[in-house]
């Protein structure tokens, strides 16, 4: 099915009638659109029967502003079109909508607090591409699930009903939010009442992941030993038989929680627990009066107990990486981008919200002690692994997944090991709005979702 981009522009109602629209004689001729005979329009879970009148020399789209107002369209969007002969459906799109943990209304500058210039960012991509876009809460769901109240920019931001979207991005920030059963129903119902694609629809928890990879032949060589945390025995397992274990939460995020227990020459173990100020230190004369401690956390916190690595670092600061894996527009997963975190001041872990910086990868291996021919492999290994690692577990959990951000490590080898994979990378951005540059991971995701939709 062809498709191509198109310029909607609305008119009252006296000169083009509600159920008419208005298309260039040329495209008409060449998709063989029949004008004779009542068509049906859609636009996400929009439906309408229409008649297309042909006009000599029109390149746009000419519609009511009555059915705008019906689809949620503002003043002259750019769309794709595209017309299936058999179905005689004439289809504009594609419609996508971002589930957003909230929104604050009272600030319309920055109705989506941090991420607020993300979506700016992916209307602007949307205008460039022919494609529109609108947000969304849990507060906007209702019942009703053919219509949903939605954010969209038009020169400012503002609240509109909307159709149900061809695709949806899930970036609710919270599993509490997800796990809401009016959340559920919606995704359930909008599904398989109109096929709609929900992608990254679900968290991942270290557990799952690692216990899911494990079992992959082709991935064993990224996973450091990991296990859930379940027991005494499990921990005096895994420090008998490394110096270093990390204990993180399953469901943890930006290095809330990690503990850090190292035994001493002396046979006493000391643990440091990352905290906002820097880490805490307590130390245990045995594993029995640290597993106590342990047992009252892990009542509310399930942990993975994990194998320590001798990370790289920069004056023992270790560092690590972050790489963004996105499905492209033929619907295959590829890296776009991925970046070094150095630990920062007297921090254990890299997370920005830590005090970690950011840099290059080749910028951040070279400033390590490392021999030569690891720090010219260094990019094309991390490449390499974080491909297999978003393909393998793609294949295995039974979930729609459009971006993976995969958490690596090098150790002084030049090993590649896997630390953590998250299902919803941040897109906070502090960066100043740039109404002409489209970072590739925004234009990556407007690729896959207009692959998803067949436009």
């Amino acid at each position: 099915m062809s498709n191509k981009k198109i310029s909607v522009q609305t008119f009252s109602p006296g000169i083009v009638q509600e159920n008419n629209i208005m298309l260039g004689a040329r495209l008409v001729k060449l998709w063989k659109i029949p004008t004779d005979r009542p068509l049906q329009l859609s636009f996400g879970s929009f439906r309408q029967e229409i008649t297309v009148i042909s006009v000599p020399k029109a390149t746009s789209l000419r519609i009511s502003d009555t059915l705008s107002r019906e689809m949620g369209l503002s003043a002259s969007p750019v769309l794709r079109i595209a017309y299936n002969a058999k179905s005689r459906t004439l289809r504009l799109g594609p419609l996508i909508s971002v589930l957003i943990s909230r929104d604050y209304p009272e600030m319309p500058e920055k109705p989506f607090g941090s991420i607020t210039l993300f979506c700016r960012e992916l209307v602007n991509a949307c205008r460039k591409q022919g494609a529109y876009v609108y947000f969304f809460t849990p507060e906007h769901i209702t019942q009703e699930a053919e219509h949903i109240k939605g954010w969209v920019y038009d020169g400012e931001w503002r609240q509109t009903q909307m159709p149900i979207a061809d695709v949806i991005n899930n970036r609710l920030t919270t599993r509490k939010m997800e796990n809401k059963p009016s959340v559920q129903y919606f995704m359930k119902e909008v599904k398989s009442r109109f096929g709609s694609h929900i992608f990254n629809e679900k968290f991942l928890d270290k557990h799952e992941v690692f216990d899911t990879l494990k079992t992959n032949s082709a991935l064993t060589r990224f996973m450091p030993e990991s296990h859930l945390l379940s027991s005494f025995t499990i921990l005096k397992k895994m420090c008998a038989q490394y110096p270093v274990v990390f204990l993180k939460p399953v469901r943890g995020s930006l290095g809330k929680g990690i503990i850090r227990v190292s035994k001493q020459p002396d046979g006493s173990y000391i643990a440091l627990s990352t905290t906002v100020g820097g880490p805490r230190k307590q130390t245990y004369s045995n594993l029995t009066k640290l597993f106590a401690v342990l047992s009252g956390k892990m009542k509310s916190t399930r942990y993975q107990i994990q194998q320590g690595l001798t990370l790289i670092d920069q004056g023992k600061r270790p560092v690590d990486f972050r790489a963004l894996v996105q499905k492209n527009s033929l619907g295959k997963w590829s890296v776009t981008s991925i970046v070094a975190r150095i630990a920062g001041g007297n921090h254990f872990v890299s997370n920005l919200a830590r005090g970690g910086s950011l840099s290059t990868v080749k910028d951040a291996v070279n400033k390590c002690m490392l021999p030569t021919e690891v720090k010219n492999s260094a990019q094309a290994k991390l490449n390499f692994a974080s491909l297999e690692i978003a393909k393998g577990l793609d294949a295995s959990i039974p979930a729609h997944f459009g971006e993976l951000g995969v958490d690596l490590a090098m150790d002084t080898n030049g090993r590649i090991w896997l630390l953590e994979v998250n299902s919803k990378p941040s897109k906070n951005d502090n960066t100043p709005l740039n109404e002409q540059k489209i970072r590739p991971s925004v234009r990556r995701l407007l690729e896959y979702c207009s692959f998803l939709s067949g436009f």
